[in-house]
């Protein structure tokens, strides 16, 4: 019997490498619709974009919507950050950012100016994300009719009539009752002038960071399988009344006790004398702040807000 040539290949040869997943977890079909139903919503900004929400190795309603979406969109070439209420170091946080590295060997930064791709839960960062960016935000419920109206299909065909009145009557019954709209995180908000989005539970503070972006926002909601956009350079208004502007969270007066910045969301410390210190939410632009008075030669990124509470776009807030 005579031995095979040495230029003949052998099975083995023309097998691809195993591997115990495909690249980003995700099957490749998984992540073209994905990636085709973030074009759709792209191309219509604010409009919810059903999509078949996979299984991944995190229970739903802890980030699924947004891992989805980010393993449908990262690649080599990126390096990702994600954050969990403005921290890198959560628990939450830290198991996504793992997985995503592991499932792509992609590197990850807390730097959120050196990120290109951004998973955040109900944050969205200080310092001004640039063109080119992606911040997908984690969306527990989409439907930001749902407190108006339970009835899905009845809230489907208000969002086709664009008849918003009954969100308007509820913002209106908020400022009779209280006395100003107490309507916190999830801020209904008019996108390019057509659909009103829930915009994740990110707070008052963050909703204007959303409005003439230069980078591209998604926001996914696994559990119930819907997505939705705002492109870059697009307007996105709270909703507001003529004689009532929309405020955001009161920061005046309240500095990081770690890094001495003002005008920044902070989050409340109780002490056990009953006083209270503030520290900055987003942990990543902190620790930026503090390696730079230790005498490091980095330098934060420009902020949203600056250090006397000015928006860094003139005439979306009036303070």
């Amino acid at each position: 019997m005579t031995s095979a040539s040495p230029s003949t290949p052998t099975l083995a040869d023309l097998a691809h490498p195993w591997q115990d997943h495909t690249y980003a977890f995700l099957d490749e079909s998984a992540k073209r619709e994905l990636r085709r139903s973030m074009l759709r919503a792209v191309a219509l900004p604010g409009h919810q974009i059903p999509y078949a929400s996979r299984e991944v190795p995190i229970a739903r309603g802890w980030g699924t919507g947004g891992l989805q979406a980010t393993l449908a969109l990262v690649g080599p070439d990126d390096t990702v950050k994600v954050i969990d209420q403005g921290a890198d170091d959560s628990v939450n946080a830290a198991n996504l950012r793992r997985f995503i590295a592991r499932m792509t060997g992609v590197p990850t930064t807390t730097d959120a100016t050196q990120a290109t791709l951004i998973q955040s839960r109900h944050r969205v960062p200080e310092e001004v994300l640039r063109a080119g960016q992606v911040l997908v935000l984690q969306v527990p419920d989409p439907e930001p009719l749902r407190a108006v109206e339970s009835d899905i299909s009845a809230a489907r065909q208000l969002h086709a009539d664009a008849d918003y009145g009954l969100m308007w009557l509820g913002l209106y019954e908020q400022l009779v009752q209280y006395g100003w709209i107490i309507q916190g995180a999830s801020y209904p908000a008019l996108v390019h002038g057509r659909y009103v989005i829930s915009p994740s539970p990110i707070p008052r503070w963050d909703v204007p960071k959303l409005h003439q972006a230069a980078h591209l926002t998604i926001l996914s909601a696994g559990r119930e399988k819907r997505l939705y956009a705002v492109p870059p350079y697009t307007d996105v208004r709270p909703l507001q009344f003529d004689d009532v502007p929309y405020r955001v969270e009161d920061m005046a007066g309240k500095a990081c006790f770690r890094t001495g910045a003002r005008q920044k969301f902070m989050n409340e410390l109780p002490q056990d004398d009953g006083s209270s210190r503030f520290e900055l939410s987003d942990a990543g632009y902190g620790e930026t702040l503090l390696r730079r008075q230790q005498g490091e030669a980095t330098a934060p990124g420009a902020t949203y807000f600056d250090d006397e509470g000015r928006f860094y776009h003139d005439g979306v807030l009036d303070r």
